[in-house]
Formats: C-alpha cells, structure tokens, sequence
C-alpha cells in the first residue's frame, strides 16, 4: 500500500479535504524545483504532483506547456527527474505522484521506469495519455514494484470506462473539473457536483478533482461538491513564470500561493467526519 492510502483519513481527521499542488520537474530549472517542492511542503501541501517535461503534452494548457518549455531547454531528462525526486524525498514523506505520457515510459522502459520510481520513492503514477484498455504492461510493472497505476475520469466517461477504471486504479482516481487541457477558469460550473456523485458511485477510491482548479474558491466549491481534495497546476506554475528573473521572490509566490489554497481544504462539521 502506497502513501495516498492514509491521505484522506489523514486530513479528514484535521476537518480538512487534500491539498495536492503540480509543478514540472526543471521548471526553470532542477535545483529550483526541488526548492519550490521544499517551498510547497512548507505551505501545507498534502501529496505532491511532479510532471516530468514532454514536448507535446495533449493534456495540458499554454501555462503547463511553457513550463515544459523551460524544462526541457534547461536540459531536463527523465533521470535527472528521478534524481531531483531523490532529493525531495530527503525533506518529506508527503505521498508523491506523477503525471507523465507514455512516450516518456517506453523509452525509458516500461519496468525499468516503475522499478527506479519506487526506488527513489515515487507512490502512484498517472499516464495521461494511456487508457485503461490498453494499460497491460504497465498495470504489471505498477503492481510488481507498488506503485499506484492512477486514471481519469471524466463528465464523458462512459459506466463501462468507469467499470474499467475501478477495476485498475489504485491510490485515487484523478477527476476532470472540465474536458479538455488544464488551465486556470473563472468557476466549476453545475457539472462538477453530478459527476462526482457519478464518480462516488463508481469508485471506492479517493477523488481527487483537477484541472481548472485555481483559487480558494474554487477549492472550497471542489469539496463542496463531493471531492476528497484537489489538484492544482497552473495557478501555482504562473507563479514560477511570473517570477523568473528573482527566485528568491519566486519561492516566496509559490509558498504564498500554496498557503492560500491550502487554508481554503477546511471542511464544515458535517463533512469532516471521516467515513
């Protein structure tokens, strides 16, 4: 059993849903996004989600694309990403996911990238771009070396997508806040509440609800709509972006930002019990 099995209990117990903040790895560069990780932990943070840097990632926005950009441009490969999780894992024992495509995994070696991400202790891992129909080799190189396969479910997911899912997600299902790319958005809108009841139905796993999710507001509307915690990628990222030329400063927006988001997990009596 990875760490995400204690989350939800964990914060539940606190009056609190789950705060998972998303940065990439070597955005602007290795060493400071393993200062920014540290930074994220300081603000609160509850697991941590680490994208390793592609260069057409379908899932993602403008503002997560950019930080690809900076990533790869500073030399980012998927060894020295598993090297700077080395060291974040020196500083904290959050449980830590990642978001990543397939390309990545196949050319690294579909055993040999799950073994070196339990090595340096990397919890679940979620592929963006793979289905659960055709996740075979990599539900039997997560199971051999326990790390959590993660998916996503969405608005559109059919009940047999979402049957497939229950049957192969551990650690939490990663749940839509809209369809299409990530990016921040002026409110949730009607749908989130209906299919989280759907996903509730559905799974007996934690729901983590993202994309889209960008402000305390919207945070309290995430859990306030059924989601065990949220996921939140680029308003923290434009924080980095904002802030390139003074890292110092950079860190402090980050923190700052984290911290905001992370106070507005507080849940009212009557759904903090844990269940």
């Amino acid at each position: 059993m990875s760490r995400f099995s204690d989350l939800i209990p964990t914060v539940r117990a606190q009056g609190r849903g789950a705060f998972v903040p998303f940065v990439v790895l070597g955005d602007p560069d290795l060493a400071t996004s393993v200062a920014l990780a540290r930074a994220l932990c300081e603000a609160g943070s509850d697991a941590l989600e680490l994208g390793f840097p592609f260069s057409d990632p379908p899932a993602d926005g403008p503002v997560i694309q950019a930080a690809d950009v900076r990533a790869l441009q500073a030399g980012t490969t998927p060894p020295a990403c598993f090297e700077a999780i080395e060291s974040i894992r020196g500083f904290t024992q959050v449980p830590i996911s990642l978001l990543v495509y397939y390309n990545l995994v196949l050319r690294f070696g579909i055993d040999a990238f799950y073994a070196r991400a339990a090595e340096v202790g990397v919890d679940a891992v979620l592929i963006a771009d793979l289905p659960p129909e055709h996740a075979g080799e990599i539900l039997t190189a997560a199971e051999a070396h326990g790390v959590d396969p993660v998916f996503l479910a969405s608005e559109l997911s059919t009940p047999v997508r979402l049957r497939r899912i229950a049957e192969v997600c551990r650690g939490y299902v990663y749940c839509l806040a809209r369809v299409g790319v990530t990016g921040t958005r002026n409110d949730l809108g009607a749908a989130v509440g209906e299919s989280l009841a759907r996903f509730r139905e559905a799974f007996d796993l934690p729901l983590l609800l993202g994309f889209g999710i960008s402000s305390p507001a919207h945070v309290r509307a995430a859990l306030a709509s059924g989601a065990d915690g949220v996921i939140v990628g680029s308003a923290i990222v434009r924080q980095i972006e904002a802030h390139l030329q003074d890292p110092d400063a950079m860190r402090r927006a980050v923190h700052d930002t984290a911290r905001a988001l992370r106070e507005a997990t507080s849940l009212p009596p009557t759904q903090s019990e844990p269940c």
